[in-house]
């Protein structure tokens, strides 16, 4: 029997697979940047910053699409992507413990480093 958890827990964890997946391809995050500096943005204004066929960047946007990170909108015969900022807001949460073990590390080699006795380098 699947404890009642089980299958949400599942679902995030498939949802969060999918967001690292789609952060792990540099043309990905850089469609991520243009929305969040430009705004949302037709797909022919995003293809003009890449050297690519539309079809290669409309399977870059499908990806980010079913990873939360942008939304589509229709206007006309345009598609309009805007950036959808919540799922990076819990990759940040995921991180965030790790920051804070570094953040410790670095504070224990600072404190290490300031106890040592300025010497010669020669």
């Amino acid at each position: 029997m699947t404890a009642p958890g089980a299958v949400e827990a599942t679902t995030t964890e498939a949802d969060a697979d999918r967001v690292f997946a789609a952060l792990a391809n540099a043309v990905r995050r850089e469609v991520l940047r243009l929305l969040r500096d430009g705004g949302p943005q037709p797909v022919q204004a995003l293809a003009d910053h890449f050297d690519m066929r539309r079809p290669s960047l409309s399977e870059h946007l499908r990806v980010l699409r079913e990873a939360g990170l942008v939304s589509e909108q229709r206007s006309g015969r345009q598609r309009i992507y805007r950036l959808e900022a919540a799922p990076l807001a819990e990759v940040q949460d995921w991180l965030h413990p790790y920051e804070r073990f570094w953040r410790g590390r670095l504070q224990d080699l600072g404190a290490l480093l300031d106890r040592m006795p300025d010497g010669d380098v020669t």
